[in-house]
């Protein structure tokens, strides 16, 4: 089996809560240079410069830069470049992310990947804990997000290498484990162990709060009253000691709800000068807003298949399962039905031939079961008759409407034809949005268009692509799909810019305070 969904859920419901600031990157040649004296204090900082080559539509040009790095808010991806211009940098970059550091981060580390070439990363990691900055996680489920409720069999979309975080190579972990990739790609369990590893591997477990709900974050003054009560509990001394009161004049406000060992729940208050977004856009399963979806019959995930499938619900004799959607979560469910013997009436929108059709532009050879689906719903619609026994293709078909005695009304987009099938159960697999109800008009007034609801693809947090900060909202950043980077190798990226921009503030208010000192 194959997986679509969550390819890029790394950090699905997981908060990085920034209170009132590691690993470190350097490049691959050091040339000898002189010590660079620093505005702050005027002391001698040893800088480690770097040459890369940066290619662009206009050639190839060499980058001189000095690279450190910064453990980012979330405790399981890397940045970098603490003292560089990003903007800079990432000018003429183009790839499959419109976030020019995404671009630029995974351009560094996976040289030339789009090619098909496997290249070694041009950066070297090392450890500096005078970078570190104070963070909390805080996430539903266990670390490595929506990866732990996938079932475990299914490969993923991207290649095992693209999965990988910095400075722990997939290949090398999966050869410790004596697991293989098939066709480069890797098991959904395989990549949930490997994040919960490099969590135990970089000593990241300290910053994670797991099993908890946030269910409201909003901006509180202090001249209010607010006191900072912190009732996460937290192993990581240095959590205790960053999350007390700040000087600044409002913070966030993260509420919600923590489940403890013994499976009680309590509340939880914490008052965060910055907080990153990192939800993901798995928890809230799109729907077609027809009559009847909301019926018992009708599910919108495919758990619910997995389970009927365990169960063996239905069969070949029975009433067909219907499956709406087009895209690569549809085909799971395909395969999986199909590996269950349960009959199949596939219902999307596009044409076969449609060059928008996910199946069109996939490489044959790499992806082999979802070429077997497109010749399914190619071959096996209700204009052809093919080999493939209990499987119905409707392309260019809609959904109108379902009833209580499990019917189902489809519509030719075509002909404007209408007919109606009766099924055992329904599953539309159509994607999903992000679930930010704890945001006030969930997250609304922070997407590029106001008035629409936030869509991972076609209506994103507006945030400053070189810093990820919301642009409504100072203090508040976004990562991953919520930001239209919809896979792990681009997410990083966004690491990058979010622990730059807090470093640098970092700096900034450590040298007014030193220019303070002088003056006075």
């Amino acid at each position: 089996m194959t997986h679509s969904q969550g390819r890029s859920a790394l950090a699905v419901s997981l908060f990085a809560v920034v209170p009132p600031a590691g690993l470190g990157v350097a490049g691959i040649y050091t040339p000898p240079r002189p010590p660079i004296r620093e505005a702050s204090g005027g002391q001698i900082s040893d800088t480690l410069w770097c040459w890369c080559e940066t290619r662009t539509e206009r050639g190839s040009f060499p980058c001189k830069t000095a690279f450190s790095l910064v453990s980012d808010p979330a405790g399981i991806k890397q940045a970098l470049l603490e003292r560089t211009d990003l903007e800079h940098l990432s000018e003429g970059l183009e790839g499959r992310s419109h976030n020019p550091v995404a671009v630029l981060f995974d351009s560094l580390l996976r040289p030339d990947a789009d090619f098909g070439v496997s290249m070694e990363s041009v950066l070297t990691w090392r450890r500096e804990p005078n970078h570190y900055i104070p963070h909390l996680v805080l996430g539903k489920g266990p670390l490595g997000g929506v990866w732990h409720s996938i079932e475990g069999s299914m490969f993923t979309l991207s290649l095992g290498d693209w999965m990988e975080l910095p400075d722990l190579p997939f290949r090398d972990w999966m050869r410790l484990k004596r697991r293989c990739l098939r066709n480069d790609r890797a098991m959904t369990s395989d990549i949930a162990n490997y994040y919960q590893h490099y969590a135990r591997a970089k000593g990241l477990q300290g910053h994670f709060v797991c099993g908890t709900v946030v269910t409201s974050v909003r901006r509180v003054s202090l001249d209010s009253g607010a006191e900072n009560q912190v009732n996460v509990s937290t192993d990581n001394p240095a959590e205790a000691q960053a999350l007390r009161p700040s000087t600044s004049a409002s913070l966030f406000e993260v509420s919600g709800s923590s489940r403890s060992e013994d499976g009680s729940e309590k509340a939880f208050r914490i008052l965060a000068e910055k907080v990153v977004l990192a939800t993901g856009t798995y928890d809230s399963p799109a729907w077609l807003g027809v009559d009847g979806e909301d019926l018992p019959f009708v599910h919108h995930t495919t758990s619910e298949l997995e389970r009927t499938l365990e169960e063996r619900e239905t069969g070949l004799n029975s009433d067909p399962v219907l499956i709406v959607g087009g895209g690569l979560t549809a085909a799971d469910a395909i395969i999986a039905a199909h590996h269950g013997n349960a009959s199949v009436i596939h219902v999307f929108r596009r044409g076969v031939n449609d060059p928008g059709l996910i199946f069109n532009q996939l490489p044959k050879v790499m992806y082999p079961e979802y070429h077997k689906v497109h010749q399914m719903m190619t071959q096996q619609s209700c204009t052809t008759t093919g080999p493939y026994e209990g499987y119905l293709s409707l392309p260019q078909h809609r959904v109108l409407a379902f009833t209580p005695d499990r019917k189902c009304i489809i519509e030719d987009l075509t002909s404007a034809e209408k007919r109606m099938f009766n099924v055992s159960k329904a599953f539309i697999l159509i994607g999903s949005n992000p679930n930010l109800t704890f945001l006030p008009d969930c997250g609304r007034p922070l997407a590029i268009n106001t008035e629409l609801p936030v869509n991972s693809k076609r209506n994103p947090l507006d945030v400053d692509c070189y810093t990820y900060e919301c642009v409504q909202e100072r203090g508040l950043y976004a990562l991953g799909p919520l930001v239209g980077d919809h896979f792990i190798r681009f997410l990083q990226g966004g690491a990058l810019a979010v622990a730059r921009t807090l470093h640098k503030e970092r700096q900034d208010a450590q040298f007014q305070i030193d220019g303070q000192l002088l003056i006075s």
